[in-house]
């Protein structure tokens, strides 16, 4: 695949009450305004999802797009969090070899619905949070 023209924006499952969480601690305390973020549901997102081989309609990852490539499942979380202020050294989780961190991030993936819930349409962020939102 070739590089992404679009920088550091999170691809998250939007009707996901777990992953619009997640949007939301990203967005909190990132102070820089370096993240933008792309529902899946979303023309932008679904076209992002299909460019990285992520089912629309049943995704198993979030992603995100730092440094021109893609990162998902446990690489994309701990490349945002990596890049937090105050949160450096997540970086050390990285030595965890992904063959063991993977697994761990696809069963909480596969169960995310059933344990933090759905919302019936895509959740709406604030009005802050909305002008970092690529539809």
């Amino acid at each position: 695949m070739s590089k992404w023209p679009d920088d550091d924006v999170i691809l998250y499952d939007g009707v996901c009450i777990f992953c619009s969480r997640w949007v939301r601690f990203v967005a909190t305390r990132d102070k820089a305004r370096r993240f933008r973020f792309t529902p899946i549901q979303s023309d932008y997102g679904t076209r992002l999802a299909h460019t990285f081989g992520i089912d629309p309609d049943d995704p198993d990852t979030n992603a995100v797009v730092h440094g021109g490539e893609v990162f998902m499942k446990s690489d994309a979380a701990l490349t945002v969090l990596s890049l937090l202020p105050g949160w450096g050294w997540v970086r050390a989780l990285f030595a965890v070899p992904r063959l063991l961190r993977d697994p761990v991030y696809s069963l909480v993936a596969r169960n995310r619905y059933r344990i933090f819930g759905k919302y019936d349409t895509c959740f709406v962020p604030d009005a802050d949070l909305r002008t970092r939102v690529i539809e």
